[in-house]
């Protein structure tokens, strides 16, 4: 027999029902990726929090940058194109940046010297886990201990999701942005 990770299609079990409502929808339908969380009740109350609310200590410009490049590092067409269609306007991030999140590096002239060092914090937590001295002095200087910790959780969260994505081969959103290849 065939397992694989695939959407759950409505109806759902009222249990499934009652634990989908609590996740965002856009323009009311609930994202290919939630109905493949759907496949474990348990995953769908406790695999991934949800990091994306108004309490959150970082704006929403520095969240999605580093979802945008989590998500380009890990190669995930799916999330990168959701977040990069519905979220990088209202994080005032360009073209060129929205691109540069996938493809760019760090120090690319259209980032800042703060967000330059948070991208290359991020690859290095992504290639490695861990950051060298010189990262983790930028890192601590630039971000207080609360921040500091919600982009490291950022980073797990949404590595999860990208494994999510891509071994469930989910075809990117109707809506979603598209994914830059390298030429």
């Amino acid at each position: 027999m065939t397992r694989s990770l695939a959407p759950v299609e409505p109806p759902f079990p009222e249990s499934l029902a009652r634990l989908l409502d609590a996740y965002p929808k856009q323009d009311g339908y609930l994202l290919s990726l939630f109905r493949v969380f759907a496949n474990s009740e348990r995953f769908l109350r406790k695999g991934v929090p949800n990091l994306l609310d108004k309490d959150s200590p970082l704006d929403l410009r520095s969240r999605e940058i580093v979802i945008l490049r989590v998500t380009g590092n890990l190669n995930c067409a799916y999330e990168w194109g959701v977040h990069a269609a519905i979220f990088a306007r209202a994080a005032k991030l360009t073209g060129e940046q929205v691109a540069a999140t996938r493809l760019g590096p760090p120090d690319a002239p259209c980032w800042n010297g703060r967000e330059a060092a948070l991208l290359a914090a991020i690859d290095s937590l992504c290639r490695s886990g861990t950051l060298d001295d010189a990262l983790l002095a930028a890192f601590r200087r630039d971000w207080n201990p609360g921040e500091q910790l919600e982009i490291l959780a950022l980073c797990g969260a949404y590595s999860t999701i990208s494994f999510v994505a891509n071994v469930s081969r989910l075809p990117p959103e109707g809506f979603a942005s598209p994914f830059p290849e390298p030429a």
